[in-house]
């Protein structure tokens, strides 16, 4: 059993949301894309994003992988079919050219979870008083920091920050990573942008999380808090709680 809770606004500084989440409770599927391209088109292919996993698991029954190697396979299928459409209409329309999207995605099945990345929207998992970061960001700033060129704390509100290095619709392929993670009764799980994560420490994901009763809750505490810190881009957020069904707690 999952208990879910989003939210998502435009931030102080933006004048309008480019960001995108979809919640399928009974495939148990969570996805959060930030969409980016000028004339609003980073919100159309964020959107589009979103709505081409929809579809996708709609016709595809994930029940069918045995392994994570199946999985795999078939999320990249869907990565690949978002791609070529969000890809396809950037050239297609004057309007469109440049845009492109974050996405990542969380698969939730028995006691473990599945993720998709692309980009530098991320993924959490929050276990007793420690926060992990799942996902690896597609990114200029982090490529530096694992080449050792700078450091984690030159690396927080760097220059070229915003620059990403993998995003879906940006070229004709695109390749996503792929991460299986073991689940314990009370995690939770936190997909978010950038304009949480650069606003907000993690010390203080920790706090909040801790002190919300529910993902209902959570989810706009988090956001109030980017917010709060600035608010300088859109702020997108998906936070999951695992909860072990009765029986298999007895």
């Amino acid at each position: 059993m999952t208990e879910a809770g989003f939210d998502s606004d435009k931030g102080r500084m933006r004048d309008h949301n480019e960001d995108s989440c979809l919640i399928l409770p009974s495939q148990q599927i969570y996805v959060v894309a930030d969409g980016v391209g000028g004339n609003n088109s980073g919100e159309y292919a964020s959107r589009m994003a979103v709505s081409c996993v929809a579809d996708f698991i709609r016709e595809k029954d994930l029940s069918e992988a045995a392994d994570f190697d199946q999985l795999c396979d078939l999320f990249k299928e869907c990565v690949d079919e978002v791609n070529r459409a969000v890809f396809a209409t950037a050239r297609e329309f004057e309007e469109s050219r440049g845009m492109a999207t974050t996405l990542v995605i969380c698969f939730i099945r028995e006691d473990k979870a599945y993720f998709v990345n692309i980009g530098d929207s991320r993924a959490y998992i929050k276990r007793g008083g420690e926060l992990i970061q799942v996902t690896q960001d597609h990114s200029y700033v982090n490529t530096l920091l694992k080449m050792g060129v700078i450091t984690r704390d030159e690396a927080i509100g760097h220059e070229r920050g915003n620059i990403i290095t993998r995003a879906i619709g940006a070229e004709a392929s695109v390749e996503a990573d792929y991460y299986q993670q073991d689940l314990a009764d009370g995690d939770v799980i936190l997909l978010c942008t950038d304009g949480l994560h650069n606003e907000v420490s993690e010390e203080e994901m920790i706090s909040i999380i801790d002190e919300s009763g529910s993902m209902k809750e959570l989810a706009p505490a988090l956001v109030g808090k980017a917010n709060e810190a600035g608010g300088k881009d859109n702020i997108t957020v998906v936070c999951l709680r695992v909860r072990r069904e009765a029986a298999d707690e007895q």
